[in-house]
């Protein structure tokens, strides 16, 4: 006979558009332990599992805390419903929730207003009396302060009554059958709601179970929160007071768009390192639609992804993406160091819109077959050992020339070939290896090197390359050559940074967030985002936010002799990230931020 032994679930609380599959435990008729699931399609010794999920719904409508999505929320903002904000980002658990959310909120506000170009008195009315009583919050229990709610709908998995399944007259509360898989995602029906999950074996040829049920109730349906949307920042000089929004942009002919994001793999993703992020929104699960949606909102015709675990991108980015037009190339890191689950090895996704390019040459650097072939050279074979550990890191790069589908269109030679190349890495993390971060560096810009001698090709280089600005790896990028006094050059226990002219290159690379500092003059807009980079480098404050590090290693860089930025996505505000302590957050899924550039391709005037 098959029998429940232990239902529980990943996380007790429920998160809308997030998959929800509970872990079940069964004794298979001949004795043996098993978490495997036993459809009807494919009964188990005459016996299958039955699932059913259940809405419970009372009387009684509860809305939940925009900040603390976990809390009840007991005050409404009245600014926001005349700002015609969504109703979920006014509600608040407390004045005090409310206050210490105040600047990172009135951001809301402020846009809003802008977008119903609504005058300086009525500003004041939504926001302008803050702090002085209760005139811009509802004190409320919040009963009937949300629309009623709708009979969900039938996604999934099998179809929903219309009419309540079970009735608590001492309570009052009801149930609605609302799926009848092992696994639901709740939609915005659920919110506020107590979801219940049940399973029970079934007799395969009477058709009846076999036992009582055995059930486990969530905590209430929270919505997903969705963070502040990041706007394209232009910063040519045609057009530096203007600004428009990701989703209104109109493509034009010879422009394209690159984002890049390390978006934290699930492995690294641990409450021992990120103790301040709930666990729920730790749970890949959760992460992996947070960061789906954040990463379609961007709307980029490029998308270097690093820290892509094997298994989520054969499972999840790529089908996901594939959906949205994108084509998928990968390479994953290499196995010499890695000791951890195969299919969880993490590597470098990069994706392109099939309308915009198609795919012509993919190149793979694996850094330990350089390392092999360094040492092979240049190391004596008694210190081959020594030096491989030093050097053998598992760190790669993926490589993608892609030809644009626009190269014909505003061109001065409109049958040539409109080729880009596309670099995407990962360089090694471990601060006390700075030779090893430099030598990565340099090794990836030789093979670009000769990849720019055999095409007169624009190039980008895309990643999270662990290296602060005044660094060598990026003064190297950034500046062609290394400062031969660099303190970090004395530093080269095996001597594979000597001579130090060596590290150089020809590639006219450019960061491309350098061109918020560089802009002289602008809007409102631009000068907000220059107060987010640090002036002594160039490059933003940070990119990377977490307890205990916050600085810049993520970069886009790009030849400019070949193309030029047209915008950029706006920076993030420490402050506004602190609220929750740092990166990841329930509102921002990586302990990093995305970056994204919108470029142009210059006409051609080499021979």
């Amino acid at each position: 006979m098959l029998t429940v032994l232990r239902v529980h679930l990943p996380s007790e609380i429920p998160i809308v558009g997030c998959e929800i599959t509970p872990y079940v435990l069964l004794r298979r008729p001949d004795g043996g332990i098993s978490t495997e699931d036993v459809p009807e399609a494919v009964p188990l010794d005459g016996y299958f599992m039955r699932y059913k999920w259940y809405r419970i719904q009372s009387d009684r409508r509860v809305a939940v805390c925009n900040v603390h999505p976990t809390e009840q929320a007991t005050i409404q903002c009245l600014g926001c419903l005349k700002s015609k904000i969504p109703v979920a980002k006014s509600y608040h658990c407390s004045a005090k929730c409310f206050s210490d959310a105040w600047q990172h909120h009135r951001v809301l506000h402020e846009r809003a207003l802008s977008a119903l170009n609504e005058n300086g008195n009525e500003e004041e009315e939504l926001f302008g009396r803050f702090g002085s009583g209760n005139a811009g919050v509802i004190n409320a229990s919040l009963s009937g302060s949300t629309s009623s709610i709708g009979q969900s709908s039938s996604i999934n998995n099998g179809p929903t009554p219309v009419y309540p399944t079970g009735t608590d007259k001492n309570s009052g509360e009801t149930w609605f059958e609302v799926g009848r898989s092992r696994t639901f995602t709740p939609t915005a029906d659920d919110i506020g709601h107590v979801l219940r999950f049940e399973c029970i074996a079934v007799d395969s040829e009477t058709r009846s179970t076999v036992g009582a049920p055995t059930s486990i109730m969530t905590s209430r349906v929270i919505p997903a929160p969705t963070p502040t949307p990041r706007r394209l920042i232009p910063v040519n000089s045609a057009d530096v007071m203007g600004q428009f929004d990701l989703d209104n942009r109109n493509s034009s002919f010879g422009t394209f768009t690159v984002l890049s994001y390390n978006i934290l793999a699930d492995t690294y993703a641990t409450s021992d390192t990120y103790s301040y992020c709930p666990t729920w929104a730790l749970s890949w699960p959760y992460r992996r639609q947070n960061l789906l949606r954040e990463i379609i909102g961007y709307h980029a015709d490029i998308i270097c992804l690093q820290e892509v675990q094997n298994n989520h991108f054969e499972e999840f980015f790529a089908p996901e993406l594939d959906k949205h037009g994108y084509q998928a190339l990968f390479k994953k890191r290499t196995t010499e160091v890695y000791t951890g689950n195969l299919q969880s090895i993490d590597g470098c996704a990069t994706f392109f819109r099939r309308d915009k390019f198609s795919h012509v040459k993919k190149y793979e650097v694996e850094f330990n077959k350089a390392a092999q072939s360094l040492t092979d050279a240049i190391i004596p074979v008694t210190q081959r050992k020594v030096a491989l550990t030093r050097l053998i890191k598992d760190n790669i790069a993926l490589i993608a020339v892609l030809e644009a589908k626009f190269g014909s269109h505003g061109t001065e030679n409109p049958s040539k070939r409109q080729l880009l190349c596309v670099a995407n890495t990962h360089i090694n993390v471990h601060q006390d290896l700075k030779d090893v971060k430099l030598w990565q560096v340099n090794t990836l810009l030789k093979g670009l090197e000769k990849i720019a001698v055999s095409a007169d090709i624009p190039m980008l280089v895309c990643g999270d390359f662990n290296a602060t600005p005044g660094s060598t790896p990026h003064g190297l990028l950034a500046m062609g050559k290394v400062d031969m006094l660099h303190p970090d050059l004395a530093i080269d226990p095996l001597g594979i940074l000597r001579p130090a002219s060596k590290l150089s290159h020809q590639l006219p690379l450019v960061s491309a967030y350098s061109s918020f500092a560089r802009m002289v003059g602008g809007g409102y807009d631009l000068e907000h985002q220059r107060r987010r980079m640090d002036p002594a480098t160039n490059e933003p404050l940070f990119t990377n936010c977490t307890r205990d590090f916050t600085g810049t290693i993520d970069y886009i860089f790009y030849t400019a002799d070949s193309l030029t930025v047209e915008s950029l996505l706006e920076l993030l505000d420490e402050d506004s990230l602190r609220k929750d302590t740092a990166l990841p957050s329930p509102e921002w899924s990586s302990d990093h931020i995305a970056l994204l550039a919108e470029f142009r391709c210059k006409p051609r005037v080499r021979r």
